[in-house]
């Protein structure tokens, strides 16, 4: 097996492994050390806090929070297309096309499902499916 290749990246490897440790320690030496009463209290643009930083969030926050997450990293994959589109052809705009079906597709199903419905003041179910809801209003009459 030949080494000598691999030599610059060992370097590089220690290189930043010291450029790392050295200014980890430059900031411990050189820094501040100070403990007054403010020191310890958040402070955000210049306003003093007003309530416990621990609030709790309904779990329609975290799972709206996830599909924006995921949707803005699809529309990178766009974006990535966008700029290769003379060069892929018509090929690439198909693929495209099925991308954005396939896209689309997850949206409409996630808006059926209820998972875009975002209620603020409280917790909420989500909504009823149209099929069933006349299916109810029929077995009413």
């Amino acid at each position: 097996m030949n080494t000598d290749r691999y030599w610059p990246l060992g370097l590089f490897a220690v290189a930043g492994f010291v450029l790392v440790a050295g200014t980890l320690a430059l900031s411990w030496v050189l820094g501040q050390r100070h403990a007054e009463r403010a020191t310890s209290v958040p402070f955000e643009s210049g306003v003093p806090p007003t309530g416990s930083a621990r609030l709790r969030f309904f779990a329609e926050f975290y799972l709206f929070a996830m599909l924006a997450v995921v949707f803005d990293l699809e529309s990178v994959y766009l974006f990535a297309w966008a700029v290769a589109v003379r060069d892929l052809g018509w090929a690439g705009f198909a693929v495209a096309a099925l991308f954005v079906g396939v896209l689309l597709a997850a949206l409409a199903y996630l808006w059926r499902a209820g998972a875009l419905h975002l209620e603020i003041s409280g917790h909420t179910p989500a909504p009823a499916e149209p099929e069933r809801q006349v299916r109810h209003a029929a077995a009413r009459r």
